[in-house]
């Protein structure tokens, strides 16, 4: 059963990605999962191509340093080829009506008097990872399960017109994992794209920056030490976090404190030492970057080989290719007048 799941860097990792996705993947994940780096994602809004690079860079080597199977990791951009042939495919597969109802094109489009068409079209590319791997489950959040909905639709679409290519993914609820609130203002999540980083606490921060953070985290005025998410959100978010690093129970670590200023200092040196092998191990590697570079290329190298013989059926059953041609670095896809276009 083959799952994929991705990362965007549109930030640098921060600890609830680490604590939701990343540490899960390290312990959880099976020979046949895919975890990439979406850095083709991060281009349909504005954004800095070095700082993007550097972004995707890093945000490889924290996988890496987490524990995640180097050989399912890889970076989106380095099978751009492959994407870019499937994206076509599917395009010429999808209607102008389904990529326009998808909910977030919407919502990020609403008010602006332009928008970048591939904020349109990339649910089309993310179809096209999906289907590329073979993926038949795909862990999303609510936000992301209507672009799985037009995967399936795309998948069933295109086997019944050219014949049987693609696995038909569903969309899967990730298991329950650490609910990481902002540090600053508990009612919302804490997130790497966020314009004010006082509330969030990055893999890579020092120690010294971390704690600084957390001991700086908004409570409340009750003076009570308990787990009551409604009514002390930003304590019951420091409890998580507590709970998450240290493997207890949020209701029962809270009757072990009398104070605020307790709780924060134990909850700063439980994440301190939780990120502590990852943030060292993370230096090592983009301190050697050849090494990383091996580690990369090896990873695109693998997911290519997977996806390979899917990608040439879907190209040869959809009269769009006439010469496929493969030559190590310099693989290409050649790509001809395709026919009809549904």
């Amino acid at each position: 059963m083959v799952r994929l799941s991705a990362i965007t860097p549109s930030g640098p990792v921060q600890l609830g990605n680490y604590l939701g996705a990343v540490r899960r993947w390290a312990v959880d994940g099976g020979e046949d999962d895919v975890y990439f780096i979406s850095d083709l994602h991060a281009m349909t809004t504005s954004h800095n191509p070095s700082r993007l690079r550097a972004l995707t860079r890093e945000q490889l080597a924290v996988l890496i340093a987490a524990g995640v199977d180097p050989r399912s990791v890889s970076v989106q951009s380095d099978l751009v080829r492959e994407l870019g042939a499937l994206t076509w495919v599917l395009e010429c597969t999808c209607t102008y009506g389904e990529a326009a109802r998808m909910v977030q094109f919407k919502e990020k489009s609403v008010g602006r008097p332009s928008v970048r068409l591939s904020l349109l079209t990339y649910p089309v590319l993310m179809a096209a990872d999906i289907l590329l791997q073979g993926a038949r489950e795909v862990p999303v959040g609510e936000d992301q399960r209507q672009h799985v909905e037009l995967a399936r639709a795309l998948a069933r679409r295109f086997n019944g017109t050219y014949g049987e290519v693609f696995a038909v993914p569903r969309a899967v609820v990730p298991p329950t994992a650490a609910r990481v609130r902002d540090l600053a203002d508990p009612s919302r999540k804490m997130a790497k794209s966020a314009t004010d980083a006082a509330g969030t606490v990055f893999v890579l921060d020092p120690p010294d920056l971390v704690r600084r953070k957390i001991r700086r985290a908004v409570t409340d005025e009750v003076a009570r030490v308990r787990y009551a998410p409604e009514e002390q959100p930003g304590l019951a978010n420091l409890l998580e976090i507590l709970a998450a690093c240290t493997g207890g129970e949020p209701v029962a670590l809270a009757d072990g404190f009398t104070g605020y200023h307790d709780l924060k200092e134990a909850t700063a040196e439980a994440v301190v030492e939780e990120l502590r092998p990852v943030r060292e191990r993370t230096r090592q590697l983009l301190d050697d970057p050849a090494e990383l570079d091996r580690v990369r290329a090896h990873g695109a190298e693998r997911t290519r080989d997977r996806c390979r013989h899917r990608l040439d059926a879907a190209l040869r059953l959809s009269g769009g290719v006439e010469n496929l041609a493969v030559g190590g670095a310099g693989r290409y896809v050649r790509l001809y007048a395709t026919q009809r276009c549904n």
